[in-house]
């Protein structure tokens, strides 16, 4: 194993010849690596124990959602460029982010409509693009995962990743296959929380009226913690949740609950 970064990946050379192990290339987002990279590390563990070869491409960067999101399409474009060049040639590409993954997924596509050799290339990848509980449960369709948790939790359906990649039951799934954690369901779970990564900044009163009313289903739920698959929905549940005052909600990634990787038994 080689460390990059913070993250952990193993180099294509070192790969056994003629495996039959999938070969995935893990594409870690900008904000798991800079602000959460414990969620990158729980990602590899899921991925390890689903039975699969774990890479993190050495030179990926930003997948150009905020450029394509403020309409600047020629940065997107070169960003978007470069993470194809990084991300071609696994068997899957695996993305703990619903809103990241969507942009590579979908939107590449749209940002390569005027070079048909890119959009070739894309056209292939993208069957191959996968949110990470999308893979694990659809594609590996794994009953069982290396965390143990004890205590009540209720999942937050992150816009992109439910509008844009269907994950809904995807998580739930694999959380109810943790003895001891009970799922209470929010009112309104896929109403958005008031990201929306530049509508935040534009719009910061709107945004913190969303998040305030997301929370309050939140509380209501009776959940110790909230659980959810989108760094940014994370930090913005977050931040709000604390300047209101709570300091008992916790809010956690799909993928540190699944793997165990939360310093703690209990959530």
């Amino acid at each position: 194993m080689r460390v990059y970064k913070g993250m952990a990946f193993m180099s294509l050379e070192n790969m056994p010849l003629g495996s039959q192990t999938p070969r995935v290339a893990l594409f870690v987002t900008c904000l798991v690596d800079l602000m959460r990279p414990d969620i990158g590390f729980a990602a590899i563990k899921l991925l390890e124990h689903a039975g699969c070869e774990v890479v993190v491409p050495p030179e990926q960067t930003c997948c150009g959602q905020p450029a394509f999101n403020s309409g600047d399409r020629a940065a997107a474009h070169r960003l978007a460029e470069r993470v194809l060049e990084q991300l071609d040639g696994y068997d899957y590409v695996v993305v703990p982010s619903g809103s990241c993954g969507g942009m590579i997924k979908t939107h590449y596509l749209d940002l390569f409509s005027d070079d048909p050799s890119l959009r070739t290339r894309m056209n292939e990848l993208a069957p191959r693009v996968y949110e990470i509980t999308d893979f694990l449960h659809t594609v590996m369709k794994i009953d069982n995962v290396p965390g143990r948790a004890q205590g009540c939790v209720t999942y937050h359906d992150s816009c992109s990743g439910l509008r844009e990649l269907g994950i809904q039951a995807q998580p739930r799934a694999l959380l109810s296959t943790m003895p001891g954690l009970v799922i209470n369901e929010m009112k309104e779970s896929r109403a958005c929380c008031g990201f929306g990564g530049a509508f935040a900044l534009k719009y910061g009163n709107v945004s913190a009226a969303i998040a305030d009313e997301k929370i309050g289903n939140i509380q209501a739920s009776g959940a110790q913690a909230v659980v959810l698959g989108d760094l940014g929905c994370m930090l913005h549940i977050e931040g709000r949740l604390r300047r209101l005052g709570d300091d008992k909600t916790q809010v956690l990634h799909v993928a540190e609950v699944l793997a165990g990787e939360l310093g703690t038994e209990k959530v």
